[in-house]
């Protein structure tokens, strides 16, 4: 996410079937250079039932969200069809680790402050605070603004021409408070607390059984990122994560999210 740039900018048709006998409306019409529509296979597994997640939040002794909801400018709807009348994946698939570059104040403020403008909007559906603490920032059900220009593999939307592909519709951003040695362009820092990656590992797995997300689909926006400009979080360690996440995951008899890949 360009947190700098930011902090420094502030930051269907449908065709009517009018013939005699005509009883719905035709197809809209997709002009011969409209991108391809790609879509994510069924993962093929098993969702956690409500009882099931509580229960696993009580194990994994997870507080509430604290609540700091986004200005409605900064997030919006998962987008069930494209400009070009198309049915698009519009739930969530795929989930991005991020790292905030700024404090943990300036990012809250950052979401909270309207931004008019599509270039300036912004948003995570989660933040991980320094302590461990999880922010709500945009509910699951909605479109957070993580991720522009972006593509899993070779699967993104454009929702409209002049548009760049995304994943945001189908994806769930989460980021880490970046520690304040981190707060520049440098490659690396001092890196995330074992606070942030117990909360984050159990925060992904609740994502994984509510929605039906392998690990194969859990990335960074380092990986995901197509305009050659992100390279968050910086200083993840996947073998600090791994343990947290694999105990979490037998604690709460969900083992079969964890297939043992990274979607790297």
């Amino acid at each position: 996410m360009a947190w700098r740039s930011w902090l420094m900018a502030a930051a269907v048709l449908g065709l009517c079937g009018c013939g005699a006998g005509a009883s719905k409306r035709a197809a809209p019409l997709v002009p011969k250079d409209a991108p391809r529509l790609l879509s994510l296979a069924d993962a093929s597994v098993v969702l956690a039932d409500a009882a099931a997640l509580a229960a696993c939040r009580e194990r994994l002794g997870l507080a509430a969200d604290v609540e700091k909801l986004a200005d409605p400018t900064n997030f919006g709807e998962r987008e069930s069809r494209d400009v070009w009348g198309r049915a698009t994946q519009a739930r969530p698939l795929v989930i991005v680790l991020h790292e905030t570059v700024v404090s943990e104040a300036a990012t809250v403020q950052l979401f909270q402050t309207p931004h008019p403008r599509d270039a300036d909007q912004v948003s995570y559906h989660v933040l991980i605070a320094r302590d461990g603490t999880r922010l709500r920032i945009v509910p699951d059900n909605k479109r957070a603004y993580g991720a522009g220009m972006s593509a899993f593999g070779d699967v993104t939307q454009r929702r409209e021409p002049g548009r760049v592909g995304s994943i945001n519709n189908i994806a769930l951003h989460v980021s880490l408070v970046t520690p304040a040695d981190g707060r520049d362009d440098r490659g690396a820092h001092s890196g995330y607390t074992e606070a942030q990656y117990r909360s984050l590992a159990g925060q992904v797995l609740l994502w994984q059984a509510r929605h039906g997300i392998p690990m194969t689909r859990v990335t960074t926006h380092a990986a995901v990122d197509r305009s050659r400009s992100r390279y968050d979080p910086r200083s993840f360690r996947w073998d600090r994560f791994d343990p947290l996440y694999q105990a979490a995951a037998r604690a709460c008899g969900f083992e079969r999210f964890d297939n043992h890949e990274a979607g790297l």
